[in-house]
This record gives structure tokens, C-alpha cells and sequence, in this order.
């Protein structure tokens, strides 16, 4: 068992070395698809119906399409349709985004929705402007309701993000480091078991942190 240990711990050491190219393939799009998500839910909520129609279409495709899918179409289609050749990682970044935006928006429409209506009717009495009332009551509200739902989109995002390692000039995250070593060492079981490891890792410590949010919220809700 110690030997089997010794031989293990180097190839997960080894594989670790994708790890901050895999957070930065999971955490630049989350912060893009939160801002893009929250935009397009309040769009479905109460832009005019041509808006509110392209939000629910762009949802739709991106909901209703696999992930890998969506990231070969803007690699290899979108610099074709587009004439502007995308670099491998903007590729991947915008795939991820897109993708994760549509599933944040459906994640805070459902918070916000769940909220009383009484209190915009109230808001509204008070001549409390729509927009301010959805940024300091509505919205506030709506993410701490969700919030165990962002931080497991979150977490499908640093899982969903191996499939970078299918473009090649992606870089070297988790999955295309174990690759390689299996590769190398024409084994591949090991490999992919550190590559196992190291998003098991990855994805607690997002639990983890998700978690003590959520009890720093309460406390705080509590407290005032």
C-alpha cells in the first residue's frame, strides 16, 4: 500500500501542474456568466417582448446543445463566419461563458421570481424607482436564495472545463497534463486518477467556501 502511495503522490504532483489553467477556464467564465446571466435574467423579467424573446431563444440553444458542441462551433465556425481568427483560450473562455451565462440566468430568474411580490408592490408604492428596488431589495434577496445553485454551477464548470483539452493550444490543464504523462509513461490509469483527484479537490474547496457563505449570510440576516 505505501509503495502504491509513493508511486501515486509524484503523478498527482505532476498532474496538479494544470491546475491553475484549469481555474482559469472555470473562474473567468463564472465572473463573465454571473454578470452576463444577471443581465439577461432582469432582460427576461421586464425588457420589451423582442428582448425578452432573444433572451429566451439564446437560452434555449445554449441549454439545449452540448457543451462540447457549442466550444468546436466557436473555435472552428465562428472565425469562418466571422473572418476574425479567435485565439485557442479566448475560444475557450467564450465557449464557457456563453454556456455558463445561460444557466445563471434561469438560476437568478427562478430567485427572483420566488421573492414576494408584495414587496415590489410596496417598493413601488413608496415611488421606489424599479431599477433601485431590484438592485438593493429584489437582487440581494435572490442571491442568497440561490446561492447553493450558483456555487454548484460553479463547481459543473470546473468539470465541464476538461473538454479544453480536446482544442490543442489550450494550454496544459488538468485533463491534457494527464494525458500526456499516460502518454509517457504508457499508463493510463494513474493518470486520470490524480486527474480525478485534483478536481475533487478543486470542487470540495468550492463546497467548502460555498458553504461558509451561506452561514455568513444567515449569521449576518440573523443579526440584523
Amino acid at each position: 500500500m505505501i509503495s502504491l502511495l509513493s508511486q501515486f503522490v509524484p503523478t498527482v504532483w505532476a498532474v496538479a501542474e494544470g491546475i491553475p489553467t484549469t481555474l482559469a477556464y472555470s473562474f473567468i467564465p463564472l465572473l463573465v456568466a454571473f454578470a452576463a446571466g444577471t443581465a439577461l435574467a432582469l432582460a427576461k423579467l421586464a425588457a420589451p417582448k423582442p428582448i425578452r424573446w432573444f433572451v429566451n431563444f439564446y437560452v434555449s440553444i445554449f441549454r439545449g446543445t452540448p457543451l462540447v458542441i457549442q466550444l468546436m462551433v466557436i473555435a472552428y465556425g465562428l472565425p469562418v463566419i466571422t473572418g476574425v481568427k479567435l485565439s485557442a483560450f479566448f475560444a475557450g473562455i467564450l465557449a464557457f461563458s456563453l454556456n455558463s451565462a445561460a444557466y445563471v440566468c434561469e438560476i437568478i430568474r427562478a430567485g427572483i421570481e420566488g421573492i414576494d411580490k408584495g414587496q415590489c408592490e410596496a417598493a413601488s408604492a413608496l415611488s421606489i424607482p424599479y431599477s433601485q428596488s431590484m438592485q438593493d431589495i429584489i437582487l440581494p434577496q435572490a442571491l442568497k436564495r440561490v446561492l447553493p445553485t450558483l456555487v454548484s454551477e460553479s463547481i459543473n464548470l470546473v468539470k465541464e472545463s476538461a473538454i479544453i483539452s480536446m482544442l490543442p493550444g489550450t494550454g496544459f490543464d488538468i485533463t491534457r497534463q494527464a494525458q500526456i504523462i499516460s502518454m509517457q509513461n504508457y499508463s493510463f490509469l494513474e493518470p486520470m486518477l490524480a486527474a480525478a483527484v485534483c478536481y475533487y479537490i478543486i470542487t470540495s474547496c468550492l463546497n467548502i467556501a460555498g458553504s461558509m457563505l451561506e452561514d455568513y449570510l444567515q449569521k449576518a440576516q440573523a443579526h440584523d
